[in-house]
């Protein structure tokens, strides 16, 4: 039998409260009228809804649908889910990943940054609450009701860290939990989203699907981030032979067959001299596994857009 209160933060004050990874498991959950409080939920849910907090630090694992906070203000928030909605909100301050396109209504002064942290049961709750880590549209804010002259949203500082918005748990319950809050670390790759790219080069990298192809993907990223490129954006969906023609164009067809054994995951890096030092890294340590890599840099571009115009049809962004 499930008791209520065992998924429900209601009324508190200047408290540190949370669950531990494995207490939540899969339920919805409530936040309400909590003031001046610290909360974790290292677990993945259904659904959240965060009403009527002030100046509150909060925590989400992945949520399998939705998280709606309504009629809170001054709140500093790490999340992770599918769906993501505010109403009536004054100043969030956001670390989020989430899989669709963000949504805020009746909201002002709401930032947002990318999702950055690690625990390790943290990759299996995203599985379990059927998110990819690659499925990232943290900055491309939809606001419901615009104010003309007015902006009501904008993003974190780039140099924003994390900790100095949400406080790793100082209570010893939570302590248990192995926290990294290093970008390197994070289970979700840190991407500039929608900030102004440093170049006008870009460069598109797709790996098929495969036992490897998620370490593969990181594996690529920490080399070329190594190398000074910066990761734009990233995406998994799954293609179809027709997707493949409009995407890869001439070299479509050897790239078909591998379409049926699942998703595709792609990357978007960016620097001046991106597609020759991803062409190259990738000759290096994917030598055996077919990648689709742009072939110059007057093609990449294009590239770029023919995948994520595909991607976002796709998601129906």
């Amino acid at each position: 039998q499930i008791d209520p209160k065992d998924y429900t933060f209601s009324g508190l004050k200047d408290e540190t409260v949370g669950r531990l990874p494995g207490k939540v498991a899969g339920q919805q959950f409530i936040i309400q009228d909590c003031e001046n409080c610290k909360i974790y939920i290292f677990d993945n849910s259904a659904t959240i809804t965060v009403d009527d907090c002030v100046n509150c630090q909060i925590f989400l694992g992945p949520i399998k649908g939705s998280v709606f906070f309504r009629d809170c203000k001054d709140c500093k928030c790490i999340v992770a889910c599918q769906q993501f909605r505010t109403r009536d909100c004054r100043k969030l301050e956001v670390f989020l990943c989430c899989a669709t396109q963000p949504i805020i209504e009746s909201s002002t002064g709401m930032k947002f940054g990318c999702f950055q942290y690690y625990y390790p049961e943290l990759a299996l709750q995203f599985k379990d609450a059927g998110l990819s880590i690659f499925n990232n549209t943290w900055s491309n804010i939809h606001d419901f009701t615009p104010v003309s002259g007015e902006n009501n949203w904008g993003l974190l500082p780039e140099n924003a860290v994390v900790q100095d918005y949400v406080p790793l748990p100082s209570s010893e319950e939570l302590k248990a939990v192995r926290i990294s809050t290093d970008a390197t670390r994070s289970i979700i790759p840190v991407t500039r989203g929608q900030r102004q790219k440093n170049s006008d080069e870009s460069c598109l990298a797709v790996f098929f699907a495969g036992d490897y192809t998620t370490a593969n993907a990181r594996k690529l990223i920490d080399e070329m981030i190594g190398k000074g490129f910066q990761l734009v954006q990233t995406k998994e969906v799954s293609m179809k032979a027709e997707d493949a023609h409009r995407v890869f164009q001439q070299c479509a067809s050897e790239f078909i067959s591998l379409l049926e054994k699942g998703p595709v995951v792609a990357l978007e890096f960016n620097g001046d001299g991106a597609v020759e030092g991803c062409r190259s890294t990738v000759n290096d340590i994917f030598s055996g596994t077919k990648v689709f890599v742009s072939e110059s840099k007057a093609s990449a571009s294009q590239d770029v857009d023919n995948f994520y115009n595909f991607a976002d049809m796709q998601m129906g962004m």
